[in-house]
């Protein structure tokens, strides 16, 4: 019996793909760029045709206990796959914006099989060596920037756990840095941490104000 052929890009529609059967397609996608602390990273994934993994989607519309049960399984079965980051220090120097599409082009770099193209999550592409294309909900749309989102997603969540360990007082661990209430009451009674992103507004509220003025 022949297996089932998968459709790697259920959302992309042949006649709409910017790619042949012969360009070896990267998807890259992003995690973080909205919380006020932590780095914002990126993910970059070639899958392997041969090797297909079901469930992949949109790391928002999966539970943390699957992207958690996803994520080695992408890294078991792709082709390549690589993750990168900003830091806290380059968003604040470079804008969000800017630090999210270098993240994205330091995972397509970091690849250890080169892409003829990536497929980016968005409406943009970062300026880079390979040739890029954006597909805007492009999560939903190819597996390979699912699998991306995943890698990402999970990596970060990861990282924010990790801090809370070291700055338990903002209790990273329940918002992974988003401006969730309790983050917001955190971060006015103890002040901005060395983690947060002293250009995002609440932020840098605190920073300008007396009493955190030095943090």
């Amino acid at each position: 019996m022949s297996k089932k052929r998968i459709n790697f890009y259920p959302g992309l529609p042949p006649r709409l793909r910017p790619f042949t059967d012969l360009d070896i397609v990267c998807g890259v996608d992003e995690a973080g760029r909205g919380p006020l602390a932590g780095p914002v990273f990126a993910a970059a994934v070639i899958l392997d045709p041969k090797r297909p993994i079901d469930g992949l989607r949109d790391s928002k519309k999966l539970t943390e206990a699957r992207r958690d049960e996803l994520a080695p399984l992408i890294k078991e079965h792709a082709l390549a796959w690589a993750i990168a980051e900003c830091s806290c220090e380059e968003i604040d120097s470079l804008n969000i914006l800017h630090a999210t599409m270098l993240a994205m082009r330091r995972a397509v770099e970091a690849l250890q099989t080169l892409p003829t193209i990536a497929l980016i999550d968005g409406n943009r592409c970062p300026p880079m060596a390979v040739r890029a294309h954006a597909v805007v909900e492009g999560d939903d749309k190819v597996h390979a920037i699912s699998a991306a989102s995943i890698l990402a997603k999970t990596a970060r969540d990861a990282l924010l756990v990790r801090l809370h360990a070291q700055y338990p007082q903002y209790c990273f661990d329940q918002h992974k840095g988003y401006g969730t209430a309790l983050h917001l009451e955190r971060l006015r009674l103890h002040g901005p941490s060395p983690v947060h992103r002293r250009s995002f507004g609440p932020v840098r509220e605190l920073l300008q104000s007396d009493l955190f003025a030095v943090a």
